[in-house]
């Protein structure tokens, strides 16, 4: 696994779709802009602070936003727009994430089992860096390498991990 960035499409979208966002109390968590077969798909990940993302919400964003790309045409190539939620179980897969995350109750899945034969673990996120992730795993830490990891996950995820992301991706 590596820490990913913004490209510069997901980059122009998510300041694209920020402000609207925000306007209807909404965070966005991510920006995905990805090939599948022949198909692009603009997929836009939102969060609420106090609440699950519904329905109304992913069309109240997705309207201007559809809107917006319609005027701008920032993408030349045809693509399918998705507007939905993070979902409990969201993956973390860029630094915000991970710091928005630290503290919070993660499953992380390894490539390869490890030496005990262990290929999946849940713990609390200490930290992540370019290279490695730490957990606490009832009180002892373990430290695994991001190379090795095939996903990060929230697991048990509250309301207070919905607080504690939004605050961080506001920043």
């Amino acid at each position: 696994m590596k820490i990913k960035k913004f490209g510069s499409t997901e980059a122009k979208i998510y300041d694209m779709v920020h402000p609207i966002a925000e306007e209807h109390g909404l965070i966005v968590w991510d920006v995905r802009f990805e090939k599948e077969g022949a198909m692009w798909y603009l997929r836009v990940f939102l969060d609420h602070m106090e609440r699950p993302v519904n329905i109304a919400d992913c069309e109240a964003v997705t309207r201007p936003l559809n809107k917006l790309l319609d005027e701008t045409d920032p993408i030349p190539q045809t693509y399918t727009l998705e507007v939905g939620s993070a979902g409990l179980e969201r993956e973390l897969i860029r630094e915000t994430h991970f710091d928005a995350c630290e503290g919070s109750k993660v499953r992380v899945r390894m490539i390869r089992p490890l030496e005990d034969g262990t290929k999946e673990l849940t713990g609390i996120l200490k930290q992540c860096d370019r290279e490695t992730v730490t957990l606490d795993l009832d009180g002892a830490e373990k430290t695994l390498p991001l190379s090795g990891i095939a996903f990060v996950r929230l697991a048990d995820f509250d309301e207070t991990e919905v607080k504690r992301a939004a605050e961080s991706s506001a920043e």
